[in-house]
């Protein structure tokens, strides 16, 4: 069931140049970066998808915990002190779909947990820099499979998945966020396009010095090519002499933020979205590859795409010549 884009917002978008490309709708999209992690992501939200990635592992393995089902999610709680650096891991909760016990629900519930705690968490937290290894100590708090027993899930067991993981896919709750998901939409639609932008600024803003902490936000109106606002938010972190008002004008002729501008720049246009289905868009790895499809209309086609443009740390060299650095 495919139709053609209204065209009273397709005249918005479309234009005889292509790079007088409208944006595809009106919006708010952040961008946000900290020094608190390698990948410059937050530290709950990064800890949560490596225990999940770690889980996963688990599962294929079908070795130490053979009993898990691909469905999962995690939830890690962090204390802060006063200075905004954090000192202790407090709770986290993780629900696994596994398979169906022979033991009663109190038992397989025991055995969950015991495993998850005993054998997950030592590989998820052996792999961690040594710094944050200190801040998982002995007074966590576990809320494991909290529900009872999860053995029917996926889109099966619940529904109401479009749209809905927009702080999974971002920051897990920092910075901010303009409300609009990401998936589904192609990338003349700023909620996708200008987000990947926004974090794209912020994280090579963090990389090359300029602050310890940076949120970038763009707004934009559908039809129009140029943002209506940037804004930049260094919570009293920046490395510079130049305040927030003033790094965004820099920021704003060192970018092409118009739809056309980014697509081009991060190369949107290209087969790259399978692999943002989970851990999150934001503080993944770029990478290039090769891939194959075949279709009956073109049959086998190969392409070469670099998946994450908008994690590369390319724009470093440009930002500290602009700041002095």
């Amino acid at each position: 069931m495919i139709h053609e884009q209204s065209q009273d917002i397709n005249q918005g978008v479309d234009r005889e140049k292509p790079s007088e490309q409208g944006a595809g709708d009106q919006g708010i999209m952040f961008g946000y970066a900290t020094v608190e992690t390698p990948d410059y992501m937050p530290l709950a939200l990064d800890l949560s998808h490596r225990i999940l990635r770690e889980l996963a592992d688990l599962r294929r393995e079908k070795n130490e915990i053979p009993y898990l089902r691909p469905d999962a999610k995690a939830q890690v709680t962090i204390e802060y002190g006063d200075d905004q650096k954090p000192l202790r891991v407090d709770t986290i909760v993780i629900s696994t779909q596994h398979d169906p016990f022979d033991a009663d629900e109190a038992q397989m519930l025991l055995k969950i947990k015991a495993d998850l705690i005993n054998i997950l968490m030592p590989r998820v937290i052996g792999k961690l820099p040594e710094s944050t290894q200190a801040l998982f100590q002995d007074n966590i708090t576990y809320h494991i499979n909290p529900t009872g027993k999860f053995v029917i899930g996926g889109p099966h067991g619940d529904t109401g998945l479009t749209g809905r993981k927009i702080i999974v896919d971002t920051y897990g709750g920092y910075g901010g966020h303009g409300g609009g998901a990401f998936s589904g939409k192609d990338p003349s639609k700023v909620d996708r396009s200008a987000a990947y932008a926004a974090r794209h600024i912020a994280k090579n803003l963090v990389a090359a010095g300029v602050t310890d902490e940076a949120l970038v936000q763009l707004s934009y109106a559908i039809g129009v090519a140029q943002p209506t606002s940037i804004f930049v938010n260094t919570y009293g972190q920046s490395k510079v002499d130049l305040n927030d008002a003033e790094i965004a004008a820099k920021l704003q002729k060192l970018f092409d933020l118009s739809p056309y501008g980014i697509e081009q720049r991060l190369q949107l246009r290209k087969p790259i979205y399978t692999e943002t289905a989970a851990y999150g868009h934001m503080g993944r790895t770029p990478q290039v590859l090769t891939k194959t499809f075949e279709s009956p209309y073109n049959g086998k086609v190969s392409l070469e795409v670099e998946l994450f443009t908008w994690e590369k740390l390319d724009q470093l060299e440009a930002l500290k010549k602009a700041f002095n650095i």
